[in-house]
């Protein structure tokens, strides 16, 4: 009897092992690898959420106004394509060229923003906090 017994509760816990591993194994096969954001070429518009980054110039050391734009992933321009990641760049520094530019930016701090894109390139260079550096850019929208 008591081998009957544990017959039974063996097969009672195979087939409960085999209903709990069952969905997660169904739901690793429907996660596939994350699809490449849409591409970005010069001219078109970026829009995310703007933050301000506090970074030291490397050669004199004074503070220099730099932006980030935080947007859906996108694709460059080749040669610089995915920029080494899966989907794309997320996040974009904006360069202000000059004063003007850094002040245009500066009450928009934590709000959303649109820009054009006239020049784009993956971050390369330390110092660099975004995935991709955009150097010449003018505002579209704000909203």
């Amino acid at each position: 009897m008591t081998k009957h017994r544990f017959g039974i509760r063996l097969c009672f816990a195979i087939m409960l092992a085999a209903a709990l591993a069952a969905p997660a194994a169904m739901a690793q096969e429907e996660e596939s690898s994350p699809k490449p954001g849409k591409p970005i070429h010069a001219g078109d518009v970026l829009s995310g959420e703007l933050n301000a980054l506090r970074i030291r110039d490397a050669k004199k050391g004074k503070r220099v106004a730099t932006y980030q734009l935080t947007s859906e992933p996108r694709r460059l321009p080749p040669p610089n394509g995915l920029c080494d990641l899966e989907t794309g760049p997320e996040t974009f520094q904006l360069v202000p060229a000059n004063d003007a530019q850094a002040a245009q930016l500066r009450p928009f701090v934590g709000k959303e923003i649109s820009v054009k894109v006239d020049e784009v390139a993956c971050a390369q260079e330390a110092g660099q906090m975004s995935e991709a550096v955009v150097t010449k850019w003018s505002v579209v929208t704000k909203h």
